[in-house]
């Protein structure tokens, strides 16, 4: 989910996903969304990694006040994992790059993956009615309107229920967060909770407003057509499917195998910044529970993009974006242009205390997925909204730096990459 713009606007979505553009974007039927392939193809394949270059960038992630940051970048073949800083900074424990981590709205790519899948069995209709499917949970006018398409791509126009679940953060106080660590609840509350928030657009409007409801109703529609749990159909027919072997959907709020710890400073509400390692993470359901690795993350998306998760009809569908809160948003991943370089597509996430973008080019032989393990570490400005912060800068010089061959000559500008990758933005 996506974190903030403070107060007012900075809590009413995610705390789950951020990125926005990072060049004019590129609409379907535009002259320049109908050179997608070709910029796509400006991903170059023929790159070698510049392994000090790598290792540099990273290491300045972590001196710049990050506690600990790892990545693992791809070329092809050629394949490139490090880490930098602590996993505990009480201990001074190092991180490591084979880290499980909490990766947030990435999880809306798995769970779109999971929807397609369906659709292409002939047991859901992209544009039918929600109602059609679920009509007790999405009643009325709203079930009529709204279809899965407009769920998958945010133009749904259903509010976002992250300040209903954790209600002291549009006070400023981080309470909630302490207080609903060990609480259970059902996706089904989580609903009512954003179809009772206030509406951010009409049905199929665009631009669209990032929300996480729109990816538990998915995950309730995926239980409902499937007859299964909604982590197990996806552990089975995605991440299996992927041939991932990290990565899963907690059912406690405990991480299994090496992880770091995990800190929130809520833009120095909580200081110092709070471990929040453990943590029932069911309030993220189908839109944002996940728990992966940097090199999963490359493989899962190598897969999708690859065909192998879905067929090349719904990876078209997956792809045609439209504007929404700032970003090329297609069904479940979005499309970022790194001028010079290519356009590249996957998905970030923020949760409490970890951040994680994974980015691959269309062929998905160029990747880059980061970890870290500090989140909201910025300070607010007069109007409440994050300021540029030292770390922000040295997260854009490394997934440029992963991404781009020649990343000095490449013309990409960096302070519109920088504020495109910070997981302090909200949705909208």
């Amino acid at each position: 989910m996506r974190i903030a713009r403070l107060l007012g606007t900075v809590l009413g979505t995610t705390l789950l996903t951020t990125t926005a553009v990072l060049t004019a974007p590129a609409h379907a039927g535009t002259p320049a969304a109908r050179d997608t392939a070709a910029r796509d193809t400006a991903a170059r394949d023929t790159a070698t990694l510049d392994r000090p270059a790598l290792r540099a960038s990273l290491d300045a992630v972590h001196e710049a006040g990050m506690y600990g940051v790892f990545s693992s970048v791809r070329d092809g073949r050629e394949g490139w994992t490090g880490a930098s800083g602590v996993a505990d900074a009480a201990t001074g424990r190092p991180v490591t790059p084979d880290m499980r981590q909490r990766v947030g709205s990435i999880s809306k790519t798995f769970t779109a993956v999971g929807i397609m899948q369906q659709v292409e069995r002939g047991r859901i209709r992209l544009d039918a009615p929600v109602g059609d499917y679920l009509p007790d949970l999405i009643p009325g006018e709203r079930g009529r309107e709204i279809t899965v398409r407009m769920l998958l791509n945010h133009t749904s126009g259903i509010g976002d229920y992250v300040l209903s679940a954790f209600p002291s953060l549009a006070k400023g106080s981080a309470d909630s967060l302490e207080e609903e660590r060990f609480r259970s609840v059902r996706p089904a509350e989580l609903v009512r909770m954003g179809l009772a928030a206030p509406a951010t657009g009409r049905p199929g409007t665009v631009p669209g407003s990032y929300s996480n409801t729109n990816y538990v109703i998915a995950g309730l529609l995926l239980e409902k057509v499937t007859g299964q749990k909604a982590g197990a159909y996806l552990s089975r027919h995605v991440i299996d499917r992927a041939g991932l072997r990290h990565t899963y959907l907690p059912r406690t709020p405990y991480i299994k195998g090496p992880h770091p710890r995990m800190y929130e400073s809520w833009f120095g509400v909580l200081a110092p910044p709070r471990d929040f390692s453990v943590y029932d993470m069911s309030w993220a359901s189908t839109a944002g529970s996940v728990v992966s690795t940097t090199d999963d993350l490359n493989r899962f998306y190598r897969a999708l993009l690859g065909g192998k998760l879905v067929g090349k009809a719904s990876l078209d569908e997956m792809t045609r974006t439209v504007p929404v809160s700032g970003i090329d948003y297609g069904l479940g991943i979005y499309s970022l242009e790194l001028r010079g370089c290519g356009r590249f597509w996957g998905h970030d996430g923020a949760v409490f205390g970890a951040g994680t973008i994974a980015l691959s080019s269309r062929d998905g032989k160029r990747q880059v997925a980061l970890a870290q393990n500090l989140m909201k570490y910025q300070e607010l400005d007069e109007n409440g909204r994050p300021k540029q912060h030292p770390i922000d800068d040295a997260i854009a010089a490394h997934v440029v730096r992963a991404l781009c061959t020649d990343a000095p000559a490449s013309g990409i500008n960096h302070s519109r990459l920088t504020k495109s990758l910070r997981f302090d933005q909200l949705s909208h």
